[in-house]
């Protein structure tokens, strides 16, 4: 794999619910972590007493983190709306050369910041809510 452009590294975003997506706009840095929880089920009688962990056991989880200037009224609305509402719409992360990955997410964290001399910016964490699908590129 080649280098990649960290700009195509895109979170997008179901508007409507119909399963039309749109990059969330405005956004300078992009961060997606997939996380797996260990089950230790080491005993006395595990060889040399080294840690044992159950396959396939432990939950799951995807988080994801954006921070960027106000370029689309249509998106940072939206994502307000599905902070205040508490809502878990389903999101889209397009990762160059590896993949897509798409499920429901919850917006856990919105925050604002600006300098009298600068360009407001915000900031997004976003939290797995469901089952994620992986779909190669």
């Amino acid at each position: 794999m080649t280098a990649q452009n960290g700009k195509d590294l895109l979170i997008k975003l179901d508007l409507n619910g119909s399963g039309q997506f749109e990059t969330i706009a405005g956004l300078r840095a992009t961060r997606i972590s997939f996380n797996a929880e260990t089950v230790d089920v080491t005993s006395l009688e595990s060889e040399g007493g080294w840690r044992e962990l159950l396959s396939g056991a432990g939950v799951k989880s995807a988080s994801i983190s954006g921070s960027g200037v106000f370029r689309d009224e249509a998106t940072d609305e939206r994502a307000r709306q599905i902070f205040f509402d508490g809502e878990m719409p389903e999101f889209q992360v397009i990762i160059p050369d590896f993949g897509v990955v798409e499920g429901r997410f919850q917006i856990t964290t919105v925050e604002y910041a600006g300098s009298h001399n600068g360009e407001a910016t915000y900031e997004l964490s976003l939290a797995s809510a469901g089952a994620l699908t992986f779909l190669a590129l």
